[in-house]
């Protein structure tokens, strides 16, 4: 089988995987079109089919790059365009190089796994496999990596949603394009010389695996963890100076929390109190006015509170989360696992202000990755914790989960990216969460828009954006485990490992194939008697 043509012309191609960037981060919140990923997925794969290595990476980059300026625009919220441009031309090189895989796919699969079905199903398998490699090195390199933009995340609004709790992020991703790339394969061996131009009954038959993936992921119903109760949970949003450029002194963020609580204060109905990211920005030793405070606080509610500081241990900075009781103080802690480099922390300190020192100057304080479990005991209730970018990432939610977490009551911050997407686009991250865990997520931010989801990720209760407030929520708590989070990350590995390694073997029996033919069409073979048998 002769080496696929380009679809496009090279002018075409480019605006065409600059086209498809856009549309793909309009399948994410805020605009939240979810069928778009589809469309912007299938015009990233038709710029790629037919490239040369170098072509494949800079059709690759180009999608990346106009992807990636659009849906992480909010970096440049307060520090300007560096950031955000450094970012996206940096992730985007991941995109290029996964652009090259799949283009290499699309010229070696079907040479040595021809015929129809392998192109309808095989081919898909292998670009989709190779799509979700990609996924999983962004998600994991450099520092922690940044799997902000998974394909499953367009999806936290659709009816493919539920899926995750069987398949994962991983597997809903792959699921996405496995099907667009089933459709464009349909498509092209249509459209090939002997191939039917218009649909018929034969040919028609080549969506039925598309058909029974979409109508599979669509219908099947989210795994049913068990009911175990429920748990009241009052929420406040103190909405105050949390960024990292609001003018304020010590203190005030912490009373912002205090007079969004001060209505609550008196009920007898509340179990636990949630405050936010950074909520508690003075000390809180013992004998402080804060530690006072929050004494007070949790004496009228006749409940523990969870609140979020920094704290300091030898030469050590930590973002924070701990269980305040009444006269104990601090009972629990857990420290955040995934402090955001460049936010949190400098990586590579030296290097970097080479490049940019006024920037990196601002960031002085390095917080270090917690240890602890991310889980809370609150008596009768175990709880799962994420502090803001932690719930990005898999392992944190996964091992609450395994550790008891009946419900998951989740922290953040998104005082630096006020008016922009980006609580919209965490928000996704929760909803999905909960319902690949099979849980009720309460997801609190210090300014909004905070949100308590259901285990079907239905929206329950809700505080608006840049506005104070307290919700109190009556909460189902649910436990057993999902397929999800039993398999975990050995979704996105076998996923990423049987894509390479398909590729892999497509490569050495194409070669194989070239020396053997080479071998056939040599004259001096031509031309050689052929030994009697025996």
């Amino acid at each position: 089988m002769p080496a696929p043509r380009p679809l496009l012309p090279w002018w075409a191609a480019m605006l065409v995987a600059v086209l498809a960037g856009f549309l793909t981060d309009a399948a994410y919140p805020e605009l939240a079109i979810w069928p778009l990923v589809f469309v912007g997925v299938a015009l990233a794969l038709l710029a790629q089919i037919g490239r040369s290595v170098g072509g494949a990476f800079l059709i690759g980059y180009t999608y990346g790059v106009s992807f990636y300026l659009v849906h992480v625009e909010w970096t440049s919220r307060y520090l300007g365009p560096v950031p955000w441009l450094a970012l996206s031309l940096f992730e985007a090189l991941f995109v290029g190089v996964g652009g090259i895989a799949i283009t290499l796919a699309y010229r070696w699969v079907p040479r040595v796994w021809p015929g129809r079905w392998a192109r309808l199903t095989a081919l898909p398998a292998v670009v989709a496999a190779l799509w979700i490699a990609k996924e999983t090195v962004i998600g994991n390199f450099p520092y922690g990596g940044f799997p902000w933009a998974r394909l499953a995340v367009s999806q936290s609004q659709s009816p493919f949603a539920e899926a995750v709790s069987w398949i994962g992020f991983a597997g809903l991703g792959f699921a996405i394009v496995w099907v667009t790339a089933s459709a464009i394969e349909w498509v092209r061996v249509s459209a090939e010389p002997g191939g039917p131009l218009l649909p018929r009954p034969r040919a028609l038959v080549g969506l039925v695996p598309l058909a029974a993936v979409l109508v599979v992921a669509g219908v099947v119903p989210a795994w049913q963890t068990a009911p175990q109760g429920s748990l009241t949970v009052a929420s406040a949003q103190g909405n105050g100076p949390a960024g990292y450029f609001d003018v304020r002194s010590t203190g005030d963020v912490l009373r912002t929390q205090v007079d969004a609580t001060e209505p609550l204060l008196g009920r007898d109905d509340i179990d636990v109190l949630l405050w936010p990211e950074g909520s508690v920005d003075d000390s809180v030793n013992p004998g402080t006015s804060a530690a006072r405070t929050l004494d007070r606080i949790t004496a009228a509610l006749d409940a523990p509170l969870i609140a979020n500081t920094v704290t300091v241990r030898g030469d050590e900075y930590f973002n924070t989360s701990f269980l305040w009781r009444t006269g104990e103080g601090i009972t629990q802690t857990y420290d955040k696992r995934h402090p955001v480099p460049f936010g949190e922390y400098i990586p590579d300190r030296d290097f970097y202000m080479f490049f940019a020192p006024d920037l990196i100057g601002l960031v002085q304080r390095g917080y270090s990755p917690g240890t602890n479990p991310p889980v809370f005991d609150l008596g009768e209730t175990i709880a799962g914790l994420a502090i803001c970018f932690d719930v990005i990432y898999d392992e944190v939610i996964h091992e609450a989960a395994r550790d008891g977490a009946e419900v998951y009551l989740l922290q953040t911050n998104n005082a630096d990216f006020r008016g922009t997407d980006e609580n919209q686009q965490q928000l996704a991250f929760a909803r999905l969460r909960a319902i690949e865990t099979g849980r009720w997520v309460v997801n609190l931010s210090t300014v909004g828009r905070s949100q308590v989801i259901d285990a079907s990720g239905r929206t329950v209760d809700a505080i608006p954006a840049d506005q104070p407030g307290a919700m109190v929520t009556t909460v189902g708590l649910r436990t057993g485990l999902t397929p999800s989070v039993v398999v975990g990350g050995w979704i996105d590995g076998a996923i990423s490992v049987g894509g390479l390694a398909a590729l892999a073997v497509a490569f050495v029996l194409v070669r194989r194939r070239r020396a053997a033919d080479a071998v056939a069409s040599s004259p001096e073979d031509a031309n050689r008697p052929v030994p009697a048998e025996g």
